[in-house]
């Protein structure tokens, strides 16, 4: 496992071969100008983006006397995305069931003050700051007492997750807002977001120079796509911090859902839940999610790990190299199913421990407990202080590179109830899918040999 940022980029082969079911991938290689309507969406049901592919934007506020803007991403075909530059933030994706309802999966806030004061002045006592749909930086997951070496010199960073710092500490990426250039091509629409990250900003050293793109395709899949630069020797770890509920947000706890890791180990924690360094096997542990089984099947063992952390809120660590399969989800009772595939070497899979029932979400429903699930792909947790794990530095002469797709699909509840995935999934994704998702609506999945499309310019062999 090459732990070199620069090459954690795309490759041209067909990583998604993934059987004889669904939507052929149509090359997105289309280059046309963005389209700039105003369609104001009350958040009152899904957004309108009926016919064809389109993007828009809608006033949303401001933050720090800066305009945010909510924009609206839809392809056609029953999949809308909504995303905010305040944060980079994923606000909702609206997806079809099995039955061609469509609803949110993912969970979020009615307005932007809600997000605001989450990540800024969380109340005490309460469910803290949840970084729901975020972009996550400069360094995603936790780095052990704020503190780190590089080169010869310890950087000290500020402490917001006692005793450590936790997703590049206190008013991180999370609380920016964004520069957005909005795209539309012949295929897809996508919406690009940049922020350049000072030198010294919480710690951290070098100027990071930081694109984020959104990409929502045919094949109903949200590609995110992650560039970063520095001017001096610095560490990163991006990610996204979605919570997904495949029900429905605000439906209830996602317990029932099913979940498969493509994952032999996982890195075990302390008490502060920094990693203690060791790979340990899943086999035997709760932490085997390598077929397909109930999330909430095992949570309440008398586990160490599980006690520690409330629940799932571990790193697991991918089998394979490059583009790969890291996880599928699915929904039995919806029949909505969730493939994420991903070039990063880790998943923080969290199951929403620390949500208490003080934050009202876009549906008008308090969120408790597991309410929603995370699937953070990413490097290893503390990896600037664990010299075995995959190296997160970033040189002033390499570019960041890495792509993550989250895929939506659908499959009738009698195959989500007798259908496995192989334990063993294949580095390029050539896992046959068609008795788990041959049942459903359009779906993401590549007939035959076919893959699922990607944009041009992000097709680039490694070095």
């Amino acid at each position: 496992m090459d732990g070199n940022p620069q090459e954690r980029s795309l490759s041209r082969r067909d990583f998604l071969k993934l059987g004889r079911t669904g939507l052929a991938g149509t090359a997105l290689l289309g280059t046309g100008g963005p389209a700039y309507a105003a369609r104001p969406h009350s958040g009152q049901g899904p957004p309108s983006g009926g016919g064809g592919s389109s993007i828009s934007r809608q006033d949303w506020g401001r933050v720090d006397d800066q305009p945010v803007y909510l924009y609206t991403l839809s392809n056609g075909h029953q999949m809308t995305v909504e995303i905010t530059n305040y944060g980079g933030i994923v606000r909702s994706i609206w997806v079809p069931d099995s039955a061609g309802h469509v609803e949110n999966v993912a969970l979020g806030f009615p307005k932007l003050a809600d997000y605001v004061e989450n990540s800024t002045d969380p109340a005490p006592g309460g469910s803290g700051t949840t970084y729901f749909g975020a972009t996550i930086g400069r360094y995603g997951n936790r780095i052990a007492h704020g503190k780190f070496e590089l080169r010869g010199q310890t950087y000290d960073l500020p402490v917001n997750n006692d005793p450590n710092t936790l997703h590049g500490g206190p008013k991180a990426f999370e609380t920016k807002v964004w520069d957005a250039t909005m795209e539309q091509g012949q295929d897809y629409v996508a919406l690009k977001l940049t922020h350049t990250d000072p030198d010294g900003y919480n710690g951290f050293p070098g100027t990071l120079k930081t694109e984020v793109t959104y990409q929502l395709t045919q094949d109903n899949a949200l590609q995110i796509d992650y560039r970063a630069t520095t001017d001096k020797p610095t560490v990163i770890n991006l990610t996204n911090h979605t919570y997904f509920n495949l029900a429905g947000e605000g439906s209830g706890d996602v317990y029932d859902q099913l979940l498969q890791i493509n994952a032999d180990g996982y890195t075990p924690t302390d008490e502060t839940l920094i990693p203690t360094g060791e790979i340990s096997p899943v086999a035997g542990t709760p932490f085997d999610f390598r077929s397909m089984k109930p999330i909430g099947r095992d949570i309440r063992n008398d586990n160490e790990q599980l006690l520690l952390a409330h629940g799932y809120d571990h790193n697991f660590v991918l089998d394979g190299s490059g583009m790969k399969l890291a996880s599928m989800a699915a929904d039995p009772t919806s029949g909505r199913v969730l493939v994420t595939y991903t070039d990063q070497p880790g998943v923080q899979f969290y199951s929403g421990n620390f949500l208490v029932g003080d934050l009202v979400g876009m549906g008008g429903h308090i969120y408790r407990q597991s309410d929603g699930f995370t699937l953070e792909t990413q490097h290893f947790p503390d990896s600037p202080n664990q010299p075995d794990f995959p190296s997160t530095v970033l040189e002033p002469d390499q570019e960041f590179a890495s792509t993550t797709v989250y895929g939506f699909s659908t499959a009738g509840n009698s195959d989500l109830q007798s259908a496995q995935a192989p334990t063993s999934i294949p580095e390029t994704g050539g896992l046959d899918l068609g008795p788990l998702l041959g049942f459903g609506g359009a779906a993401l999945l590549a007939a035959g040999g076919g893959a699922l499309a990607l944009h041009d310019r992000m097709k680039r062999e490694v070095g």
